[in-house]
């Protein structure tokens, strides 16, 4: 018997994969077979039919960014002529037309933004609960440090302070890959690895839902991959609050970084290895947003379950020159295709609609 089918026997009777197996499979595992394998562990998380997504809007309130991601295509200085903050009249048009279209959540994301403060997001919280019927789950880990630190006081007091406004749940945004040799080199201003991750732990012991992601194709090595994977798996061995594993590649264009983007296989052998490793997290998200339709719908094979939003509003993958476009229509057939049934799900995966 191959190796890699060795690795992968031993993981399907239920021995939970190590770094250099992982590695190993990343490396040479054959690409069929850890799509089979991984769409076998996702039958065994969620055995019925159902492949799910969500409706909402990715609201970027702002493009100015202390930051200045060496990835990033987004961001602008605070005297660039095309710099923004929105207003609150033209957030809230956005929350209307998301909820028209039957959306159920917004993600307020934005640049660190020094003019901002916290007593800013809280009103701004407080505006939109006591207006919408929705799920506000926003701000990344790096957006949560950056207030607290303006602020003078910790991360679990801001993190507090905007649940009380009206935060429900937490993105994983910013993680890129959890090593911080991939860190200083593509963006050497952000918080690091153990930040992001003291953001999240801090949220989930307070009652914040949370979701973890990852970027990969910024030339980092598969060992730096695994050491993402393992930052995520331990910490939801101690606190099991994380939804879901989001993983995406990385757009080059219009980028200070550039190079090459990744292969739609590397993209696909990753989220395989994924969906083997990270036994404790019940969802794994494949993304139609930086693949297209296509590679998106194959994922369904390669252990996701979830095909996330069809993301009525996005900047920032456009930014870097990538854009794919997506529809309640789009996705339902696509789904379909793949000898699925489509659902609408809100933000904590639970079933709103069937599409029969």
């Amino acid at each position: 018997m191959d190796r890699g089918q060795d690795i992968i026997d031993r993981v399907l009777q239920g021995s939970r994969l190590q770094d250099a197996e992982a590695i190993e499979l990343m490396a040479a595992g054959d690409l069929l077979q850890l799509g089979q394998a991984a769409d076998v562990i996702r039958q065994k998380k969620h055995p019925g039919p159902y492949v799910t997504f969500v409706v909402d809007r990715n609201i970027n309130y702002t493009n100015v960014c202390e930051s200045k991601c060496r990835f990033c295509a987004f961001f602008r200085t605070k005297d660039a002529a095309d710099a923004y903050v929105l207003g609150t009249d033209e957030l809230y048009r956005k929350i209307e037309e998301a909820l028209a279209a039957g959306g159920t959540q917004i993600m307020l994301q934005g640049g660190l933004n020094p003019a901002l403060k916290l007593d800013y997001f809280e009103n701004l919280l407080q505006g939109i609960k006591e207006r919408f019927p929705l799920t506000i789950h926003s701000f990344s880990p790096a957006e949560i440090v950056h207030l607290a630190a303006h602020a003078g006081i910790t991360v679990a007091e801001t993190l507090c302070r905007l649940k009380n406004s009206g935060l429900d749940s937490l993105p994983g945004g910013g993680a890129e890959i959890l090593d911080d040799a991939v860190r200083q080199r593509v963006s050497p201003l952000k918080i690091t690895a153990k930040q992001w991750l003291d953001v999240m732990e801090s949220a989930q012991h307070m009652g914040i839902g949370t979701t973890a992601t990852m970027v990969i194709g910024m030339q980092e090595t598969y060992q730096q991959r695994i050491n993402h994977f393992r930052a995520i798996r331990e910490l939801q061995d101690r606190t099991g609050g994380f939804r879901a594993f989001i993983m995406w590649t990385f757009q080059p264009g219009n980028t200070e970084l550039g190079g090459e983007k990744t292969s739609a296989w590397d993209y696909l052998r990753t989220l395989a290895v994924a969906r083997l490793y990270l036994d404790n997290i019940s969802h794994l998200q494949g993304s139609w947003v930086t693949q297209g339709q296509s590679i998106g719908q194959l994922t369904l094979a390669f252990g996701a379950d979830d095909l996330g939003s069809i993301m009525l509003e996005e900047n920032v993958v456009r930014a870097a020159g990538t854009a794919y476009q997506m529809s309640i229509d789009k996705m339902t057939e696509m789904i379909r295709a793949a000898g699925r049934i489509p659902a609408q799900r809100d933000t904590q995966y639970a079933i709103l609609k069937t599409f029969i």
